[in-house]
C-alpha cells in the first residue's frame, strides 16, 4: 500500500473514531426547580449525577409567569451541545411539560409533579378536588399577587422530613411567586412522545400521591416510589439520581 493510502486509511479511521465518540457521549441533564424554589434546591442531587460524567445544569427561574419559565428552560436546553434529559420538580413538572417538546430531550423525568396534559393549568387540576388543599392555608398572597408560605407551613407540610434547619433555610430563601403561573395552560405535552420516569414521593402532602398516580398512568410512566414528602430531591437525592440516570441510559 503507498504512503497516499495509508495516510487516506488513517484519516477515515480517525473521522470514523471521532463521529462514533460524539454518537456516544451522554447526554446533559437539566434540572428545572419548582414554586418558591430556585437552581439550588437540586443541589444534593447535582453531585451524585456528576459523579457520573455528567454535565449538569439547574436552571433558575424568574417564576413571574408560565411562559418565563416555558421560556427560560428552553434557553437552557437550546444551550446544551447534545441531547438533553428535562427533569422537573412540583411545578417545574408544567414546565418541562411544555419546554421538554424541544427536538433535543430525549427524555423527562418529574419529581413529585405536575403533569398536566394540552389544555391543562395547575389551577385547573387543582381546583378539580372538591375542596381546596389543607396546605394553603399557609401561603399568604401579598397585594400584588405574588405568594410565599409561612415558615411553619414549609417544615409541616411541605419538608417534614429533612432538619428542622434545612427546612427553616427553605422558608428564610423561598423564591417569590406570581399567583398567575399556576394559571399556565400546557399547550402540547410532551410526555405523549417522549419515554418519562416519575419519582413518587409516597408522603407528600402537596401532590397527594393518589394525584401522582393520575399523571403516571396518564403518561405511561416509569414510577420510582420513595417514602418521601414533597421535596424529595433533597431527602431522598441518591432514589432521586437513579431515576435520572436511568433515563440517561435511554437517551443515545
Amino acid at each position: 500500500m503507498s504512503i497516499k493510502k495509508v495516510i487516506a486509511a488513517a484519516v477515515v479511521a480517525t473521522v470514523a473514531t471521532g463521529s462514533m465518540a460524539l454518537g456516544a457521549e451522554k447526554p446533559s441533564v437539566v434540572l428545572v426547580h419548582g414554586a418558591w424554589a430556585n437552581g439550588s434546591s437540586w443541589s444534593k442531587v447535582i453531585p451524585l449525577l456528576q459523579a457520573h460524567g455528567l454535565t449538569v445544569v439547574a436552571v433558575h427561574n424568574p417564576l413571574s409567569s408560565f411562559d418565563a419559565d416555558v421560556a427560560a428552560t428552553r434557553r437552557v436546553i437550546e444551550d446544551q451541545p447534545g441531547n438533553v434529559v428535562l427533569v422537573g420538580h412540583s411545578y417545574g413538572g408544567a414546565v418541562i411539560t411544555e419546554a421538554g417538546n424541544s427536538d433535543k430531550v430525549g427524555a423527562l423525568v418529574y419529581v413529585a409533579a405536575f403533569a398536566p396534559s394540552a389544555g391543562q393549568s395547575i389551577n385547573s387540576i387543582v381546583g378539580a378536588a372538591p375542596q381546596p388543599p389543607e396546605w394553603l392555608k399557609e401561603v399568604h398572597a401579598d397585594a400584588s399577587g405574588v405568594l410565599t408560605w409561612s415558615a411553619e407551613g414549609v417544615a409541616h407540610y411541605f419538608a417534614p422530613d429533612i432538619p428542622p434547619d434545612e427546612a427553616a433555610l427553605l422558608a428564610a430563601t423561598q423564591a417569590p411567586l406570581a399567583a398567575v403561573a399556576f394559571d399556565g395552560k400546557v399547550i402540547k405535552a410532551a410526555f405523549n412522545e417522549k419515554p418519562s420516569w416519575f419519582v413518587m414521593s409516597d408522603n407528600d402532602q402537596i401532590i397527594p400521591p393518589a394525584l401522582q398516580q393520575v399523571f403516571v398512568d396518564a403518561m405511561k410512566a416509569t414510577a420510582i416510589h420513595v417514602p418521601s414528602s414533597h421535596v424529595a430531591m433533597l431527602s431522598q437525592p441518591q432514589a432521586v439520581a437513579d431515576a435520572i440516570l436511568a433515563a440517561v441510559d435511554s437517551v443515545h
